[in-house]
């Protein structure tokens, strides 16, 4: 692997595990709505927050972390406003404390802010425009959550960027081509990378998402979708692989406040590229540096495969990182390039295409399925049988495949996504 591209893999890696606070699309809104709230100057008398319909299918059914219970566009711009703190990023509605959740409900039931949807732009869009008197700050965010393309203050344009979703933190300006990545270099670079190069941001990723994952297993969240699996389904390791998953997913849709670090935009595929492989690695007793290796191939291959996706579409993440994890757990238990090609293979023609239709509680239970399939993909593997050929969208070259649902997720699924938009905004 050359230099460049091992630099290119390593600012990709970083760049997606982040830290995030509740579910990314209402925090985005929040962080967004905050930033605006900044640029103003001064406490807004209103706000218009206008969205792509992906945003909108994904904050209207999940709680907004630390507003007391709310749901929806405007109490996450509300929040926002009120108390986030736009410095914080995803982690935007962690200085929101419990004082601040009368005015926000005050501000909520007297229509402080309104929603509008936005046709034409990025699937992932937002803008947030506040007022006070003659004067209004707008910020827009497109690309990934956190992306600022454009922020005024009374018509004036301040700054203006792109829709590139991966900064190059090493070369300012520039951007990552994340075409780079397939899965043998993929392999390669978990099988070489100097560990102290990625030991902080995937230490990080396993403690928070255990912790987050610790409290779904202890707590109700949801319909408990985690603890539903152990108590029906025995403590072997394939249940535990699922539970794990579904348990971080319980809490984090039910809104804890408790933060995960993501992969590829999104909390649930954080939790489902890396919590089963945990539980492997403890069943397994495997070295920590082995563990961090298998954890590197996960979320870089779950990454590939929503390269191709893109960040949002009808196309349900859990199964692309659910193949992140199959490829992990297979590396675990001592594949190679062909048993960790067939694993993904096996995923995709079993569970590919899973709809999308918002973020919620039951994604734990579509977390459950998908990882469950990952594991069934790993067994076939490691027997030497994959699905051929000419099965579907399976070809005989796993990058191939990842580009046929690629496809399916980004071109064939956009009629989908539309009709889902439309039932679920009574259109």
């Amino acid at each position: 692997m050359t230099e460049k591209t091992y630099a290119a893999y390593l600012a990709i890696l970083k760049s997606e595990l982040v830290p995030a606070l509740g579910c990314t699309e209402p925090i985005a809104v929040a962080y967004a709505a905050a930033n605006a709230r900044k640029l103003l100057g001064e406490f807004p008398e209103r706000a218009e927050i206008r969205c792509s319909g992906n945003i909108i299918k994904n904050v209207k059914g999940v709680v907004v972390p630390n507003t007391g219970g709310l749901k929806g566009i405007n109490a996450a711009a509300i929040a926002g406003i009120v108390g986030g703190d736009p410095d914080r990023g995803l982690q935007a509605l962690e200085s929101v404390e419990s004082r601040h959740h009368a005015e926000i409900r005050r501000l909520l039931d007297r229509n402080f802010s309104v929603t509008g949807l936005v046709e034409g732009e990025d699937t992932l869009f937002i803008s947030a425009k506040v007022f006070a008197g003659a004067h209004s700050a707008e910020v827009r965010i497109a690309g990934s959550h956190t992306n600022i393309v454009r922020m005024e203050r009374d018509g004036e344009a301040l700054f203006e960027g792109t829709a590139a979703s991966v900064p190059d933190d090493n070369a300012p300006g520039k951007h990552i081509d994340r075409a780079v990545l397939n899965v043998r270099g993929i392999l390669e670079f978990a099988d070489t990378v100097e560990i102290g190069d990625v030991e902080t941001v995937i230490a990080s990723q396993i403690e928070k998402n255990l912790a987050i994952s610790d409290e779904g297993l202890r707590s109700h969240y949801g319909a408990d979708v985690g603890k539903t699996l152990l108590k029906h389904d025995g403590s072997g390791i394939k249940t535990r692989a699922k539970a794990r998953a579904a348990a971080g997913s319980d809490a984090r849709m039910s809104g804890c406040a408790l933060p995960v670090v993501i992969n590829s935009g999104s909390g649930n595929q954080g939790m489902a590229v890396s919590l089963p492989v945990i539980e492997f690695a403890e069943e397994l007793k495997a070295p920590r540096e082995k563990l961090l290796r298998a954890l590197v191939l996960s979320n870089l291959t779950a990454i590939h495969q929503k390269t191709a996706i893109g960040k949002l579409s009808a196309y349900c993440g859990a199964v692309s990182a659910a193949c992140g994890s199959g490829a992990g757990i297979t590396y675990l238990n001592g594949g190679g390039y062909a048993e960790i090609s067939a694993t993904i293979t096996n995923t995709l023609a079993n569970v590919g295409g899973i709809v999308c239709d918002g973020a919620k509680p039951s994604c734990a239970a579509k977390i459950a399925s998908a990882v469950d399939a990952a594991i069934m993909a790993f067994y076939l593997a490691g027997d030497g049988k994959v699905f051929s050929c000419g099965e579907g969208l399976v070809t005989s070259d796993v990058e191939m495949t990842i580009a046929n649902f690629g496809r399916v997720g980004r071109e064939g699924m956009r009629g989908t996504d539309l009709e889902i938009l439309k039932m679920m905004t009574g259109a």
